[in-house]
This record gives C-alpha cells, sequence and structure tokens, in this order.
C-alpha cells in the first residue's frame, strides 16, 4: 500500500498533468498512447517520456506493450487526482496515514479545513468481481461498458447521495464530499461489532434493529449488512458503507431487507444466543415505516 502524503507531496505538476491526461484517454481507449497524453495535456511527448517511468515506479500507472505503447492509471494514481480534487476545494488540507483496507475499499487519515479529523474513502471495484458488483448494484446495472475506474466512482457518488440524504436522522458518517472514486466522511469513533465482546448483546442488537428501521423510513435499505459495518461505542452504533444501498419500495430493497436482517440475527444468534425470527423484525420495520 502506497503512503499517499509522501508520493503525492512528491509529485510535480507535470506529472499530475499527465495523470489527468491517461484519465481522460481512459474514457475511450482501455490504453493511453504518449502522443494522447501529449494531445491532452499541452506537454511534450519527450517530457511525459521523461516522467512516465517515476509514476510507473511509484505504482500510479500501469505500462503495456503490444503493438504500441499504452498505460492506464491504477487505483493508486485515481487517489492521487481524488486528493488533488480534494485540496484544490479546500475539503482537506493535510493527509495521514492509513486508517483501514477492506475488500472493496481504502480508507485514509485527513485533517479538514478546521483541524477536524476525517476519512477519506477510496471505493475499490474489484476487477475480477465487476461483473457481480454490476448485477447487485442498482447505479451500476444498465452501464455496459464501465471501466473499473469509472464504476468506483458511481459506486463513490451513489454511497455519498445515500450518506447525504440519512444523516443525521440514521446514525451514519457524516459526508462532506466526493470527487471520483473517493468520500470525505467524519471520522467514527468506536469498535467494528465483529471484533468486540458485548456486555449487554440485546441493548445492542436493539440499536441496530432501529437503525435499520430509520433508515428504511428514510427510503434506503442497506443491502450488504453485517457485523462488518457496524460500529459500537458506549453511546450507541453507527452503520457504515453504503454503496450497495437500494432505494425501499422495490422487489430487490424487500429481499435485502430481508436478507440484512437475517445476516445481523445470525450473528447475535451464533455469538450471544440471543433467538429472534427474521420475519417478526421485518414486519416490523415495515410497520415503523
Amino acid at each position: 500500500m502506497i503512503d499517499h502524503a509522501v508520493i503525492f507531496r512528491s509529485l510535480k505538476p507535470e506529472e499530475l498533468k499527465i495523470l489527468r491526461a491517461v484519465e481522460n484517454g481512459m474514457k475511450t481507449h482501455e490504453w493511453v498512447s504518449v502522443e494522447d497524453m501529449a494531445s491532452s495535456s499541452g506537454l511534450s511527448e519527450k517530457e511525459i517520456d521523461y516522467r512516465l517511468k517515476n509514476l510507473t515506479d511509484l505504482d500510479l500507472l500501469e505500462r503495456f506493450t503490444g503493438h504500441y505503447v499504452g498505460y492506464q492509471l491504477k487505483y493508486n494514481g485515481y487517489d492521487i487526482l481524488a486528493i488533488s480534487a480534494l485540496l484544490r476545494r479546500d475539503t482537506i488540507n493535510s493527509l495521514g496515514g492509513l486508517v483501514g483496507v477492506g475488500k472493496e475499499s481504502v480508507v485514509i487519515a485527513a485533517m479538514g479545513r478546521s483541524g477536524m479529523p476525517l476519512a477519506i474513502k477510496f471505493h475499490r471495484e474489484g476487477r475480477t468481481a465487476f461483473k457481480q458488483v454490476k448485477r447487485k448494484r442498482e447505479h451500476l446495472v444498465d452501464l455496459h461498458n464501465t471501466n473499473w475506474l469509472y464504476a468506483s466512482a458511481l459506486a463513490a457518488k451513489h454511497e455519498f447521495e445515500v450518506l447525504k440524504k440519512l444523516y443525521p436522522a440514521v446514525s451514519v458518517p457524516e459526508p462532506f464530499d466526493q470527487n471520483r472514486h473517493a468520500v470525505v466522511m467524519e471520522v467514527v469513533e468506536g469498535h467494528e461489532l465483529s471484533r468486540v465482546k458485548l456486555e449487554d448483546p440485546q441493548w445492542y442488537l436493539d440499536r441496530i434493529i432501529e437503525q435499520l428501521e430509520l433508515a428504511y423510513r428514510n427510503g434506503y435499505v442497506h443491502g450488504d449488512f453485517s457485523e462488518y459495518n457496524v460500529m459500537v461505542s458506549e453511546s450507541g452504533v453507527t452503520i457504515i458503507d453504503w454503496p450497495q444501498a437500494v432505494a425501499t419500495g422495490t422487489k430487490i430493497g424487500d429481499q435485502l431487507l430481508e436478507r440484512d436482517v437475517r445476516n445481523i440475527l445470525t450473528y447475535f444468534s451464533r455469538k450471544y444466543r440471543i433467538r429472534v425470527f427474521t420475519e417478526e423484525i421485518v414486519k416490523k420495520i415495515k410497520e415503523f415505516s
């Protein structure tokens, strides 16, 4: 995993221009030639050739040699472009270290304008799982030629929009900004549910169900709910990771609500021997709304 802060500080303006040129070229080409980069960036091909080795060595670009030499952004390079935009917007003014790596995301620390600690979540739509991701995410199902970077940007946009609609009625991270595949949000206190032993598990289960009810009332089903996206603290719970959220009042929404509830009840049954029927909770959530 790269050190985003160190790499960003090391880059020259010309190198950022090259990254943007590759991003622009990937809208129409899988691999972007030096000639296309020059046309898009205004830099000479000689200047670009000189800079490309450093960008590939830093793991920001990938090089392809076939009937022509081409380049494409790696996720690290896409991260750098999002960071650059967030700094220009003054959403963040400094970067911290790695907070965590998930199945489909990387999170780093940052600082906001007033010194507020923030988290930047970079979406990672895995290439091997992309077809499955398209099938289960509402915001991707009608897109047939989406590249991996664009898919990640769509996931980030969707999660940001969902968080804006849910916060503060639902206990979710407060969202501040979104660019490309990055979502800037508040730092969530507490620990992941899967990593703790609760002294009063029934109280926490009740709080979790309350948040699912509130989310449903505000128009969304989480869609990928489990013990891995619940943060717990002494004051309550926060529900994280909403890129797979779907609207209520749909067939898929009803199916995913039932699955979400079953997942969390199975966890509490297995770990704490608390037994509740899925159908009972689903009915309660729908009646509450």
